[in-house]
């Protein structure tokens, strides 16, 4: 049962106290706030009060499972229910039941309030609000039309709820320039009316140019995933995840832009949950399940961005994504070289931090270069600043990935990859950077074997064309 109330940073938080294993309902310790820094934000009283976060999946826990339906005092915190697919609307903390498990897990990671004995929290932002958008099914597949529809009711209604942060785990392959996909074009509303949206950047790595539909939108925030080894204290040995999507996008945007953990990440789900019956072994009898994918580190980057809001709610969109960019920390390797362990088409700007984030001054904007209102308007898109260029010859030959400036002029060697994937140990997480941002399409790539979509898709029945959560992938 969850009885016993503590204090902590100045607020009560229910305990879960029916087992000192974690089997029948007790909180176990995650981890991933401690080693993201979100647990310092907590100390100090940084919740993710008054932000609502939307989560965008098939659903959440139902009756009988804490830490969602609560925050840490107690309360209600579930705002509204909405159900795409048959325009269906619930409000007053209710859950219905989330048959096939994603939704739990990733909005567990995001937000949940369930505390352990020693007061760690298992959720990044455990006093957000939450809307819950079911828009996937017991198999985890939705169609275009009903993840649009939930993205149009989010911006229809976010004033209403108090949305801040919009929480995409899933992708699709591009079929086409982002500025052309109706759900990005969806997303990039979301954008353009102050939702911060983040999106899972795929799990089809190790390969370039491998980022899903929604991460493949330039304006928002893109998430891949790194591992911690299976050794959650010691961030020396943190790897790259295999199968985390890498950029560049299409469009010569460099993507992701952070990354956060995705490997065998616990978190809520009950064990009837398709997930948790097809991969019982990963299931721990009572309240949670491992898994991993880019799915969970995008709802790391969402609980982060409540926090941030909490701190500083004037932020707009821009600035959050350039304040989670500016703090992030690249794999280098040792002290007094500084070379980049992964490229930035891997990594990014690096690993996510909580505290620095949340508590950054800077006051510049991402996005610089680009122009919304035009792409979405049609009369201006816009492109990244990567290209590339084939090295050697015959069957030596391979594709080298670079990052130019805004004078063309090539970035440093960590802005170089020639689409090779190894796993390195040993690094620090250092210092972060920033790249520049977009300019007007050219159509100037040298992408040599070119890149097409069967002579233009058509985007002529939404209703058909299919979105999933992240498939299942082993656990790393």
């Amino acid at each position: 049962m969850e009885g016993a109330v503590r204090i902590y940073g100045n607020h009560t938080a229910t305990l879960d106290t029916n087992s000192s294993s974690g089997g029948n309902g007790q909180a176990v310790e995650t981890y991933y706030p401690t080693h993201l820094g979100a647990d310092q934000l907590h100390i100090n009283g940084v919740y993710g009060t008054g932000v609502t976060v939307a989560v965008l999946d098939s659903g959440a826990l139902g009756e009988g499972m804490g830490g969602l339906k609560h925050n840490i005092s107690g309360s209600n915190r579930v705002l509204a229910h909405y159900d795409p697919v048959t325009d269906h609307l619930l409000e007053g903390n209710s859950l219905p039941e989330d048959d096939f498990g994603h939704g739990t897990h990733v909005a567990s990671i995001a937000v949940s309030s369930r505390q352990t004995g020693t007061g760690s929290f298992n959720g990044m932002a455990p006093n957000a609000d939450l809307v819950v958008v079911q828009a996937f099914d017991a198999t985890g597949s939705s169609s275009y039309a009903d993840v649009i529809r939930g993205i149009d009711w989010i911006v229809t209604n976010k004033d209403t709820y108090g949305i801040r942060v919009l929480n995409c785990s899933f992708s699709a392959a591009p079929q086409s320039y982002y500025w052309d996909d109706p759900l990005n074009q969806a997303v990039m509303e979301a954008w353009r009316a102050g939702i911060v949206v983040v999106a899972s950047a795929g799990n089809r790595g190790p390969s370039a140019m491998t980022i899903g539909v929604p991460g493949n939108v330039p304006y928002i925030v893109t998430v891949g995933a790194m591992t911690d080894n299976y050794t959650p204290q010691d961030m020396s040995d943190d790897i790259l995840a295999s199968f985390s999507s890498a950029g560049p996008t299409v469009e010569g945007f460099v993507k992701p832009e952070i990354v956060a953990p995705g490997g065998h990440v616990k978190a809520v789900m009950k064990d009837t949950a398709q997930i948790a019956l097809d991969h019982p072994e990963f299931h721990n009898g009572g309240y949670y399940f491992n898994m991993s994918g880019t799915s969970q580190a995008t709802a790391f980057v969402s609980g982060i961005v409540a926090l941030m809001l909490q701190q500083s709610p004037q932020l707009t969109p821009d600035e959050v994504k350039y304040r989670l960019m500016d703090t992030a920390r690249p794999a280098v390797y040792g002290l007094g070289n500084g070379s980049l362990t992964y490229s930035v088409f891997q990594q990014g700007a690096g690993l996510v931090n909580a505290y620095d984030a949340a508590n950054s001054l800077a006051t510049g904007t991402a996005n610089n270069g680009l122009d919304i209102d035009a792409d979405l308007a049609g009369t201006q898109h816009f492109q990244g600043p990567a290209n590339a260029y084939v090295s050697g010859h015959g069957k030596k030959a391979s594709k080298v990935y670079y990052v130019t400036d805004g004078n063309g002029n090539l970035l440093g060697d960590g802005f170089l990859w020639s689409d090779t994937y190894f796993e390195a140990s040993g690094f620090l997480w250092s210092d972060g950077f920033l790249w520049s941002d977009g300019f007007l399409w050219s159509d100037g790539f040298l992408w040599s074997d070119g890149f097409l979509w069967s002579d233009g898709f058509l985007w002529s029945d939404l209703t058909t064309e299919a979105l999933f959560t992240e498939s299942w992938i082993p656990q790393e």
